[in-house]
C-alpha cells in the first residue's frame, strides 16, 4: 500500500510528522509505545476478518472475495462441532452443523477449505482449541500437497484452553491432558515449524464474557505465565517457544482505556518474563497481538449504528499498536455477516490506515495525561490480580476454585444492572431508542448441510483403508498413555483419512473428559 513506501509523513495540511512524539522511543523495551521502532510507517497491521459459515467450499469463495478486496490474513471460524472435536455426522452435533463457523471433519473439508489459496504467501489464524493440534495437523498435509513445506507457512492457532475453562466453555480434555497437547504442540512448532505462532493467548473471550478491562489483561497474562511454567517442566527452554506466543485481546467502547490498556499489557508482560525467567531472546519477552473488536457490544437494535462502534474500537487498537485486527460486521448481532457487511468492516480498516492519520506515527496518544495515567492504573491493578492468582497456585488452580469465573459473573452482572438502571446509556438500546426498522438482509447457512456432510463422511468411510485407520488410531491411544509427542502420529491418522472425531475419541478414551467448575 501506499503508506508503507512513503517517505514524506505530513498530516493532511502538509505539516512534517517525526515518526515518535515526545522523547520515548517505540521498539525498545518494555515495549509501552510499540515492539517496532517505526510501527506502521514500515508495515501496516495484517487485516483480517473473521470468515466461517457453512461448507468449506462457501468459506472459501468468501476467503477469496476477502483476499481480492485487500485483506492480508485469513480468520477462520469453525462451527461448534468442529470446536469440540465431534464429526458432523455426530448426534451431539444435530442442528449445528456450519452454524456459526464452517464444517470441518476431515481432510478433504479443511482441502476444500484451502483450494486455490496459496499457505505460502497468506498467514492464516484459527480460532480453535481443544481440537487446535488437529486442525494445524490438517493445515500442514494441505500445504505439503501444495508443495509448499512446514517451515514456509505461516499463521496462528488460538489453542488456549484455560480461558474455554474460564469463559467460553469449548473445552473437552481434563486440565493436565489438555496442557499436554499444548505443549505437544509448542515443541512440535519449535522444531518444523518456526514461523507459526502456536497459541493465541485469548482476553477476547474473557472480556465478551462480561469481565473488565483490567481483569482481561490479568486473567489473560496469568493464563499466558501458566503455559510457560508447563512448557517449561516439559524440558523446553523460554527462548525455544516463547517468541512464537502472541495474544489475543478484545477492543471495547471505552476508546481511551482500550488504548492504555494496550500499552499496559504490553509493558507488564515484558516485565514480568524478564523478572521471572531471564530470556536471551528479546523477542520473548514482547508481547504481539491480534485485536478483534468487541461483538458482545453490537446491537440488533438499529445496526447501522454498529459501524460507528467498530470504527472507534479499530481505532483506538490502532493507536494502541496491534500487529493484526478484524473488524466485526454491522449485522453480527442478527446472523453472520453478508458479503456487503464484511465489505464494510474490511474497508473500515482500510479508512483508518489510509486515510484517518493514526498509522502515521508510533504510539500517537503517548504523552497524553489520561493515557499515561489509565496505562498506569491498569498496570498496577492487572498485576496485583496477577499477584492474587499466583498467591492461590497460578491460573489453573484459580480456575479450578472458580475464581476468574466469579469474578467475570461479578463484573458482567454490575454492567447489566447499570444498563437496566438507566445508569450506563447504550443508544438504540436505553437512548436513542426508536420503533424497530426494516432488518438488513441477513445470511443463512444451507440447512441440509448436515445431512450433505453426513452423506460425505459415510463415503469416506466406505472408501478408506479400515485397518490403516485402526492402526493409527490405536498408535494415538498408546501415546496418550505415555509421554510422547502426538503430533506426528496426528498427521498420520489424518492421512490415513481418520476424521477429526475419530482422533478426539481415541484421545478421550484415555484422556477422559472434564466439567469446569462455573465460579457460583
Amino acid at each position: 500500500m501506499a503508506s508503507q513506501r512513503r517517505e514524506d509523513w505530513q498530516t493532511l495540511g502538509g505539516i512534517d510528522l517525526p515518526n515518535i512524539v515526545g522523547p520515548e522511543t517505540s521498539g525498545n523495551p518494555p515495549y509501552t509505545r510499540g515492539i517496532h521502532e517505526t510501527m506502521y510507517r514500515s508495515r501496516l497491521w495484517t487485516m483480517r476478518q473473521y470468515a466461517g459459515f457453512g461448507s468449506a467450499k462457501e468459506t472459501n469463495e468468501r476467503f477469496k472475495l476477502l483476499l481480492e478486496r485487500g485483506q492480508k490474513g485469513l480468520s477462520v471460524a469453525f462451527d461448534l462441532p468442529t470446536q469440540l472435536g465431534l464429526d458432523a455426522d455426530d448426534k451431539l452435533s444435530e442442528g449445528e452443523v456450519g452454524k456459526v463457523g464452517v464444517s470441518i471433519s476431515c481432510l478433504d473439508d479443511m482441502r476444500e477449505l484451502l483450494s486455490g489459496i496459496p499457505l505460502d504467501e497468506v498467514s492464516t489464524s484459527m480460532t480453535i482449541n481443544a481440537p487446535a493440534m488437529i486442525l494445524l495437523a490438517m493445515y500442514v498435509v494441505i500445504a505439503e500437497e501444495q508443495g509448499i513445506s512446514e517451515d514456509k507457512i505461516r499463521g496462528t492457532i488460538q489453542n488456549d484452553i484455560l480461558k474455554e475453562y474460564i469463559a467460553r466453555g469449548t473445552y473437552v480434555f481434563p486440565p493436565e491432558p489438555s496442557m499436554r497437547l499444548i505443549t505437544d504442540t509448542f515443541d512440535y512448532c519449535a522444531n518444523n515449524i518456526p514461523s507459526w505462532n502456536t497459541i493465541s493467548i485469548s482476553g477476547y473471550h474473557i472480556r465478551e464474557a462480561g469481565s473488565t478491562a483490567v481483569q482481561e489483561v490479568a486473567f489473560t497474562i496469568s493464563n499466558a505465565l501458566e503455559y510457560i511454567d508447563a512448557a517449561i517442566s516439559r524440558g523446553l527452554d523460554i527462548d525455544d517457544f516463547a517468541p512464537r506466543i502472541s495474544f489475543f485481546f478484545n477492543c471495547h467502547n471505552d476508546f481511551f482505556e482500550e488504548v492504555s490498556k494496550f500499552r499496559a499489557a504490553r509493558k507488564l508482560w515484558h516485565d514480568l518474563i524478564k523478572v521471572r525467567y531471564s530470556p536471551n531472546n528479546p523477542k520473548s519477552s514482547m508481547l504481539r497481538f491480534h485485536t478483534q473488536v468487541a461483538g458482545v457490544s453490537l446491537t440488533a437494535q438499529q445496526p447501522l449504528n454498529n459501524i460507528s462502534r467498530v470504527t472507534i474500537q479499530a481505532l483506538a487498537a490502532v493507536c494502541g499498536g496491534t500487529q493484526s485486527l478484524h473488524t466485526n460486521s454491522y449485522d453480527e448481532a442478527l446472523g453472520l455477516p453478508t458479503e456487503n457487511s464484511a465489505t464494510v468492516a474490511l474497508r473500515t480498516q482500510q479508512i483508518i490506515a489510509e486515510e484517518s492519520g493514526a498509522a502515521n506515527v508510533a504510539d500517537p496518544l503517548g504523552g497524553s495525561h489520561l493515557v499515561e495515567f489509565l496505562t498506569d492504573e491498569i498496570y498496577r491493578k492487572s498485576k496485583e490480580k496477577i499477584e492474587t492468582i499466583e498467591k492461590m497456585g497460578g491460573a489453573m488452580k484459580a480456575i479450578e476454585s472458580g475464581f476468574q469465573q466469579k469474578e467475570i459473573h461479578e463484573a458482567a452482572w454490575k454492567h447489566q444492572s447499570d444498563v437496566e438502571n438507566d445508569d450506563r446509556l447504550i443508544v438504540g438500546v436505553n437512548h436513542g431508542v426508536l420503533d424497530e426498522e426494516k432488518m438488513p438482509p441477513l445470511l443463512k447457512p444451507d440447512p441440509a448441510l448436515g445431512e450433505k456432510q453426513r452423506i460425505k463422511l459415510q463415503e469416506l468411510r466406505k472408501a478408506r483403508d479400515e485397518i490403516n485407520v485402526q492402526k493409527c488410531l490405536g498408535e494415538i491411544k498408546s501415546c496418550a498413555a505415555g509421554d510422547g509427542n502426538m503430533f506426528p502420529l496426528v498427521i498420520d491418522a489424518l492421512k490415513a483419512n481418520c476424521t477429526l472425531g475419530e482422533i478426539m475419541g481415541a484421545m478421550k478414551e484415555i484422556f477422559g473428559t472434564w466439567m469446569a467448575p462455573s465460579g457460583f
